[in-house]
């Protein structure tokens, strides 16, 4: 979050445009998070998600770990929405997940914290004056433990180029989004219907 001056006041500003992000930038997200029972519980049953090792104490006691497990669905939400204030609060479109990896068990009372790094951006072929970011970000343990790592592309305005708008969007026809060449169903051109704000 940063500060702009408008006036005699301050406007709170969240996230970037395309050119605020480099390839190799390292950030570290802010607050963190602790998982309640509560958590684990609502949002496993909410998903319909009914294994017994995400609810149930007596069964979770004689399985691996011992006790019950955080669901693993929950744990990317949270690291992902982790990241959102600084690097796509104002983008046009989540574009997708790519890559994930679950290292580390989570258990009730753990707090988890998010790192993220730039890897690549490029601007759009499809969309003049937007432009692709991609990032690779990590959810850790306060204690240390790496717990899940992915890929995320998101959609930015640039604040330099061409019409952020373009002639087919001031015509009312949505132009397609990117897909990765010789793929159009990648993970960078969603199914009709799903993109929608990060």
């Amino acid at each position: 979050m940063t500060l702009r001056k408008v006036g005699d006041e301050y406007v709170e500003e969240h996230g970037g445009d395309y050119e605020d992000f480099e390839p190799g930038m390292v950030i570290r997200h802010w607050p963190g998070r602790t998982l309640s029972e509560a958590d684990n519980t609502w949002l496993t049953l909410l998903t319909m998600n009914q294994h017994p090792l995400h609810f149930d104490q007596h069964y979770s006691a004689a399985a691996e770990y011992g006790r019950v497990l955080v669901n693993s669905g929950i744990t990317l939400c949270l690291i992902g929405g982790m990241t959102v204030q600084a690097l796509s609060a104002r983008a046009v479109a989540n574009l997708g997940w790519d890559r994930v990896r679950l290292k580390d068990p989570v258990f009730v009372g753990d707090t988890l914290y998010a790192t993220s790094r730039i890897l690549h951006k490029r601007r759009s072929r499809s969309r003049p004056g937007q432009g692709i970011v991609t990032v690779e970000t990590t959810g850790t343990k306060s204690t240390g433990e790496t717990v899940i790592v992915f890929e995320r592309s998101f959609l930015l305005r640039c604040r330099t180029g061409a019409d952020p708008a373009g002639p087919r969007h001031r015509a009312g026809i949505a132009p397609p989004v990117d897909a990765e060449p010789g793929n159009p169903q990648s993970s960078m051109s969603p199914p009709a219907g799903t993109v929608g704000p990060a």
